[in-house]
This record gives structure tokens, C-alpha cells and sequence, in this order.
């Protein structure tokens, strides 16, 4: 394997009119990949939109944003049947989740049934529209963003439908000197993003992904996480039991072992490595821990309990053998 994923052209060229903000690139490089969806947390002008923007052009698919609003209805999300005057039939118009790469800007403003809509099309990456069934565009990525910091006009997505994105990203305020280089580039020209890749290559190196190697105790460390998170007191964190109701499910040990294996191919390895699984279990576990009132009372909030249960767990010693 090269010594860099050509994911690290795409990401440079992001770069020219994103300051910061790294870890939320790798992530959306990641999902990319792995074939996962991302949820992007972040109060209002940290770029999270222009991010995935730039991205898309960068990837050169169709591209699509919707603005969720309370008065969204399912029809203008995935489309509908029109009556045409003069053909004398209805024929289907296509919504605008039909492409590669889809901004869900604020989907918790949207009622829960467009919720749900949207979230069908990421788990079946097909609509039905009367009785006929159509398939999205691969590769089919959503990235939705949502405000934290608003309550009037906003519908939280239910625990049930959030555990479909493969990873939540929160993303915080910039440094003193990314700021001003932020400032600096808006006093001049926006830099023209370049399209560097096409979604049939984006599509080969999803095939290359699925190549690097798992070892057997990378997959048991997944699963001993995601264990943790249901019931702490097993990894001697019995203090905090009573702040966890639910803990993650089998879908989040799956997504950690893929979210893994996508950032060793974008770290240029062939294998997976248990800092890998490590650095990637924040932003897929924190969405998927539904924490008690106890918690919410002692400001005990998801992150510090993953954090946590990675100190607790114990990782594996890998011998790669002839790598």
C-alpha cells in the first residue's frame, strides 16, 4: 500500500478554504470510506456546512444540501408522483436525496416522520415512492449537522434512529491563531475547490478498505467496548452504573471495527492497529450511551463515561505476523 491514502489529495484540497478543524476532515474522510453516515455537532458558524461542501466538490459527485425546517414534509426529501397535463399520467419526481453526498443541515429541526424518512434512505440506500423502488446513487453518503444550543422549533432525533449514523462528531471553537487565519481568508477571494477524485474511484478505494486486515483480537477489543458501555461495573466502573440506562449496541461494534480499518488505510497501512479502534471510539460510541436523569443531574454526560471505559479496557497485543 502507498505510504498515503489518495483520500490525502482530496483532504489538502479541503484545506484551502477550511482552517482547522482536522479531526472533523479525518471523520468525514472516514465515513467516506466505511461507508458510514455522520452526525456533526456544533453550534452555529464553525463552518460545519461549507465543510461538507468543499468535500463534495473535492469528491466531484452530485452533491445536494436540504435546510430542515418544522414544516418539511417526506415528499421533499425523497419525491413524489406529479400528475403531467399533457402525457395524461403521473410520473415520479426524483427528491433531492437521490446523490452522492447529502447535507442534512439542522436535521433536528424537521419533524419526526421527515426524520425517519431520511433515515430509511440511509439504512436501505433505496426509496419507495408508490409502487416502485428506486435506488440512490452509490456511493451514498448523508452528513447531517445539528444545533445544541437551541430547544424552540427543534426535534431531537430518538435514540433509535441517531444509532443509524456510524459516528457523531462535536466539534468546538477554533484556536486564537485558527481564527485569525479564518478572518484573514474571508478578507479575500474564496479558493475554487477542484474536483480530485470521481465517485467510481471513491468506490475502488471502499474495495481497498475492505482488504485491510482485522486481526481476531481487534474484533474482541470492539466487542469488550461496547460491552463496557452496557454495564460499566464489569470493568470495575461500578460508580458508574447508575448513570447508564442503555448502552450501545452490536451496531456500534461493527461500526467501530470499519471506522478502524478506514483510518489505518488512511494512516497508509494494511492492518488495523488498537490505537486505531481507541481514537475512533468516542465518535461512535457517544450517540449510542443513553444516559439515566442521575446522570444529567451530576453533569455526567456520554463522553465521560466512553472515556472511561476506554481506560478501563484492557487492549490487545497484536502480533502481525509477516507484516
Amino acid at each position: 500500500m502507498a505510504a498515503a491514502s489518495p483520500l490525502e489529495q482530496v483532504l489538502f484540497e479541503v484545506k484551502r478554504t477550511i482552517v482547522g478543524q482536522d479531526v472533523l476532515l479525518e471523520r468525514m474522510a472516514i465515513a467516506l470510506l466505511a461507508d458510514g453516515h455522520l452526525l456533526v455537532e456544533g453550534v452555529p458558524g464553525l463552518a460545519k456546512t461549507l465543510a461538507v461542501n468543499s468535500l463534495a466538490k473535492a469528491v466531484g459527485g452530485r452533491f445536494q444540501r436540504i435546510q430542515f425546517t418544522p414544516d418539511l414534509v417526506p415528499a421533499d426529501l425523497v419525491g413524489t408522483t406529479v400528475y403531467v397535463p399533457h402525457a395524461g399520467e403521473f410520473q415520479t419526481s426524483l427528491g433531492p436525496v437521490f446523490a452522492n453526498l447529502l447535507l442534512a443541515d439542522e436535521i433536528n429541526r424537521a419533524p419526526a416522520k421527515v426524520q425517519s424518512a431520511l433515515l430509511e434512505v440511509m439504512q436501505e440506500h433505496q426509496v419507495t415512492i408508490g409502487k416502485q423502488t428506486h435506488p440512490v446513487p452509490e456511493p451514498f453518503l448523508v452528513m447531517a449537522t445539528q444545533n445544541p444550543i437551541e430547544s424552540e422549533g427543534t426535534y431531537p432525533l430518538p435514540e433509535a434512529q441517531v444509532d443509524r449514523f456510524m459516528m457523531k462528531v462535536v466539534i468546538g471553537y477554533p484556536s486564537v491563531a485558527e481564527e485569525h487565519a479564518i478572518v484573514e481568508r474571508a478578507l479575500g477571494p474564496a479558493a475554487e475547490i477542484q474536483p480530485m477524485i470521481g465517485p467510481a474511484d471513491l468506490l475502488t478505494m471502499r474495495a481497498r478498505v475492505r482488504e485491510v486486515y482485522v486481526d481476531p483480537g481487534i474484533v474482541d477489543y470492539a466487542v469488550r467496548l461496547v460491552a463496557a458501555t452496557r454495564s460499566p461495573g464489569t470493568v470495575g466502573l461500578g460508580e458508574l452504573d447508575r448513570y447508564v440506562t442503555y448502552g450501545a449496541s452490536p451496531r456500534a461494534s461493527i461500526a467501530l471495527v470499519l471506522a478502524a480499518r478506514a483510518l489505518a488505510f488512511l494512516r497508509g497501512r494494511d492492518y488495523v492497529l488498537p490505537p486505531d479502534l481507541a481514537e475512533i471510539a468516542l465518535d461512535v460510541l457517544r450517540h449510542r450511551v443513553v444516559l439515566s436523569y442521575e446522570a444529567l443531574a451530576d453533569d455526567i454526560d456520554p463522553d465521560t463515561v466512553v472515556t472511561s471505559v476506554l481506560t478501563a479496557v484492557a487492549a490487545p497485543t497484536v502480533v502481525l505476523q509477516g507484516r
